[in-house]
């Protein structure tokens, strides 16, 4: 009857050892393993990539999944630190942080201060109020239209590039706003004709809200999502990069992307700097 027993704690034992195998595989900086953690910042308003479940006030989303299993895979802890977005640079400079992991968007205006590893395919995206999505069949319905978007992002750039191609002489008519939740009311409360946010999120928030939100077309730029680290932090960004290779090829990346809905946007392999 012992034996058995052995053969289970042998098994066990061997689990461990190939799982601190991969991690001690992958290269850090002596610092964080010194810590044996990796602090991140985040903002967690932007479901399904990060946020509050309101049951619990647990921090969850996908990016709080990827996370946790890069850590697991790097064999440290990740120290989740919630800051504002108007704090992600700065404390990537400063190095108040070791990382960003918040949907955060890869531009190259952001790689003289943070490299990206690039981690999710995106792109923003038209939407407006079931109820009134007769009215907007196509894109160009769009045009002379009032569209909401954050300020806070690229999204009014990528609006008023596609508005000077497609409307000649009837533009959009951009309203600036506070957030994607502030674009949303506003467009629930008719202040806007339409609203636009990454197609990472649609899906997800209107499975949250069914019946009020109608998407329009497909994205209209091509963006991508990454890991934002210091430029100078040659070790830790190839670290993230093998981490994330790897999760790909087991087969975990692709279990969260269909658990948060986000099949669409999955990459192949790792990049860094792959945003423009």
């Amino acid at each position: 009857m012992k034996r058995p027993f052995v053969a289970s704690a042998l098994l066990g034992a061997m689990t461990v050892w190939a799982f601190t195998v991969e991690a001690l595989a992958i290269e850090l900086p002596p610092d964080i393993v010194k810590r044996g953690s990796v602090k991140v910042a985040l903002v967690p308003n932007y479901p399904p990539m990060e946020f509050r479940d309101p049951a619990t006030n647990a921090l969850s989303g996908f990016d709080i999944d990827l996370g946790e299993a890069i850590g697991r895979k790097l064999g440290v802890k990740i120290e989740w630190t919630e800051t504002s977005f108007a704090e992600f640079m700065p404390s990537i400079s400063t190095g108040r942080v070791d990382a960003i992991l918040s949907g955060f968007t890869d531009y190259t205006s952001r790689h003289e201060i943070a490299s990206f590893v690039d981690y999710l395919r995106s792109g923003p995206k038209f939407f407006v109020q079931q109820s009134r999505a007769s009215e907007f069949k196509e894109m160009a319905a769009l045009c002379g239209k009032k569209v909401g978007a954050s300020r806070r992002t690229m999204f009014p750039a990528e609006i008023d590039k596609w508005s000077q191609k497609n409307c000649a002489s009837n533009p959009i008519q951009f309203v600036g706003t506070d957030g994607s939740a502030d674009a949303r009311t506003q467009l629930r409360q008719g202040r806007i004709d339409a609203a636009v946010q990454g197609n990472e999120t649609l899906p997800y928030l209107m499975d949250l809200e069914p019946g009020t939100y109608a998407p329009v077309g497909d994205a209209f730029a091509t963006q991508f999502t990454g890991i934002a680290l210091p430029v100078k932090e040659k070790v830790l960004q190839q670290a993230m990069v093998d981490a994330l290779d790897s999760l790909i090829a087991d087969g975990t990346y692709r279990t969260l992307l269909a658990k948060w809905k986000l099949s669409d946007n999955g990459i192949e392999k790792a990049t860094i700097n792959a945003g423009q």
